[in-house]
């Protein structure tokens, strides 16, 4: 009886250990082996391996459609408060043409604008250009539409990755993630293990 109880307690030390090493092998299961391989007549691939052409779709139509669609992109370049950031800028060279390059340019000309003048006429092209920048912006982005093509982009980053790199790159995102799905694993087949001891102390 000694014996019989000795072994009991070891149950859900073994629980866990069963529970762990199942929930390890499935993790590893996403990712290996890389190519099918035959095994007491199943094939065995990889979930990312054997999925990564769907996979790459799937997430390409969720970055082009859900996450950063032309919209969003229209709106953030054309806002009037990102455009009032580039306007400094602007400035400084609407300034440094009217005061230096045009008198290197058109010199005759350049010797009847005075200060006065040069504020006035920077102040005029400032107006006009933060009136026509987010028009600008708005068109570009619109034949950037026709040209450039997002959801195909990381459709095909993502299905020409490597098998390495792509799990490099999961298990950098989901390794915490990952441990704690292994250790809830182990902690519940202890779990299952004491419910067994005491099942069976109570049948006794």
């Amino acid at each position: 009886m000694t014996t019989i109880s000795w072994w009991l307690y070891t149950i859900p030390f073994i629980s866990a250990f069963i529970h762990w090493l199942t929930i390890w092998m499935a993790l590893k299961l996403l990712f290996h082996p890389r190519q099918p391989k035959k095994f007491l007549g199943f094939t065995l691939h990889g979930v990312f391996p054997k999925r990564q052409q769907q996979i790459a779709e799937s997430l390409g139509r969720i970055v082009g459609q859900e996450l950063l669609s032309y919209q969003d992109i229209e709106q953030t370049i054309a806002n009037p408060a990102n455009v009032q950031k580039m306007l400094p800028l602007v400035e400084e060279h609407i300034d440094n043409f009217l005061r230096n390059k045009l008198k290197e340019s058109m010199p005759m000309i350049a010797m009847f604008i005075g200060d006065k003048t040069i504020s006035q006429l920077k102040d005029i092209f400032m107006k006009e250009l933060a009136e026509l920048f987010p028009i600008i912006m708005k068109n570009y982005v619109s034949h950037l539409k026709n040209d450039l093509d997002l959801e195909k982009i990381v459709v095909d980053k993502i299905a020409n990755f490597s098998s390495d790199r792509l799990e490099a790159m999961l298990n950098q995102i989901l390794t915490k993630e990952f441990r704690f799905v292994e250790v809830i694993g182990a902690a519940l087949g202890f779990l299952i293990g004491v419910v067994q001891i005491m099942l069976t102390f109570l049948m006794h």
